[in-house]
């Protein structure tokens, strides 16, 4: 089959100059037009999408070529544009950086796959005729993903513009002035979610002013066409009832782990471990998030307790780098150490910087029900806590790629629970596994 959704990807030449602001922007000014805008995040980002989400009003999705796969790249694509009148892809990093410097998981190569056109954010602070050298720069080194525009961001003053004007050689569909008042604030993951900010007055019509919107969709609509892999299986009738913890404290979801548990079988029940007591489900998916800033609320949540109660009773848990942290005996934050579920012999604390960033390969090893061995998943790592583990603890995941736990190690497991500091783009057979793991404990 073939999609030709009118599409356009947002490239920047450097991490911070602007991207995620235009991006947002140009969202928010085509759906007041009242086009039907489908959004999406090249790479693993989980706080930009929400934003894509707020704007839009349809799930923004994540294309990552290292975790999903190529083909998966475009199947994701075009099942998410059903309906869609144009789909914004806002890029990760610069045009060119992905994985360990090379073309992997880059925004050009999945404007390559897509054959989406793409605008490049550049920033012309401290320059004015030098931003040509940039712009030459970054429409040559690979001509197969030459920018159709620019859209220069933060621009100084009517001068700054004038200034940069004068002898520029590529097209440029946006002049955004320098403000204060266009970005979000930012703490240690990130920005902040978009369930934290209220929208901003008028900014979608001060991008409709700035950016030439109808230049831009036409470039959208002259994409061609692209084929597309089998569509996705059918969701099976419900096999189990799968929780999944959703609120400010575990806010870090891929709608397409969400969308594989459905197809292999589970009805989702989304509960808020901060406000909610355990539901009736057959199974626990403990996505990250920010754990760390709500960790008191938690420690006193009944949830924990119920949490505990259900863990040895053998029900499958499955928790991601925040959920890790709270199966964990203690949290220590904000200078205060707090009791968890206390389910996975280990001890947690934020610390003052990064402790891994990047993507990672497992391999299941048996350990756990939830995970079949010889069970491959990818995915990244990011944050800012260490897990102290007793030397005999249990491992369910081998690293090829990634740092883990300890070791080379992931996976600490008890039971039929698992914490990992791998957030994993689920596939397939790991959503069957899960859910299998679930039905085996209902039937029990």
């Amino acid at each position: 089959m073939t999609s030709a959704v009118p599409r356009i990807v947002i490239a920047g030449t450097w991490s911070g100059c602007g991207k995620t602001t235009v991006a947002r922007g140009l969202m928010g000014a085509f759906a007041a037009r009242g086009i039907r805008v489908q959004p999406f995040k090249v790479g693993p980002d989980f706080i930009d999408p929400s934003h894509h989400t707020a704007i839009c009003g349809r799930v923004s999705r994540n294309l990552d070529p290292f975790m999903m796969g190529e083909e998966e790249v475009a199947s994701v694509f075009a099942r998410a544009c059903e309906g869609a009148d144009l789909a914004i892809i806002e890029g990760v990093m610069g045009l060119f950086d992905g994985m360990d410097g090379g073309p992997v998981s880059s925004t050009a190569q999945v404007a390559e796959l897509l054959s989406a056109p793409v605008l490049l954010v550049v920033e012309p602070r401290g320059m004015s005729g030098s931003v040509h050298a940039v712009i030459r720069g970054y429409s040559t080194y690979r001509p197969e993903t030459r920018p159709v525009g620019y859209i220069f961001n933060r621009v100084g003053s009517r001068r700054h513009r004038a200034l940069i004007e004068a002898g520029l050689t590529g097209r440029a569909l946006g002049w955004i002035p320098r403000s204060e008042d266009l970005g979000l604030s930012s703490r240690h993951l990130g920005l902040v979610m978009a369930s934290e900010v209220s929208p901003k007055a008028g900014q979608a019509g001060r991008f409709g002013e700035w950016c030439d919107l109808d230049a831009i969709l036409e470039l959208a609509r002259g994409a061609p066409e692209i084929s597309v892999p089998t569509p996705a299986a059918p969701v099976k009738p419900g096999r189990v009832r799968m929780g999944v913890a959703r609120d400010a404290a575990f806010c870090f979801t891929y709608q397409e782990n969400l969308d594989r548990l459905a197809r292999a079988g589970a009805d989702l029940v989304f509960t808020s471990p901060l406000d909610d007591t355990l539901p009736d489900v057959d199974g626990l998916y403990l996505p990250g998030g920010y754990p760390e800033l709500h960790a008191g609320g938690l420690s006193a949540s009944r949830f924990l307790r119920d949490l505990r109660d259900a863990c040895a009773d053998g029900m499958p848990v499955y928790g991601e780098c925040g959920g890790l942290l709270v199966l964990s005996e203690t949290l220590s934050a904000a200078g205060e150490e707090f009791p968890m579920a206390g389910v996975l012999p280990a001890r947690a604390a934020l610390t003052g910087k990064v402790q891994a960033l990047g993507y990672v390969e497992a391999r299941a090893t048996g350990h756990a029900s939830a995970l079949a061995p010889g069970l491959i998943l990818r995915g990244h790592e990011f944050h800012y806590s260490r897990v102290e583990c007793g030397r005999d603890a249990r491992f369910s995941l081998g690293l090829s790629r990634g740092k883990g736990i300890r070791d080379g190690l992931d996976g600490l497991t008890e039971g039929n629970t698992v914490g990992t500091y791998t957030h994993a783009y689920f596939t397939d057979p790991f959503a069957e596994s899960f859910v299998r793991a679930a039905e085996e404990y209902r039937r029990t």
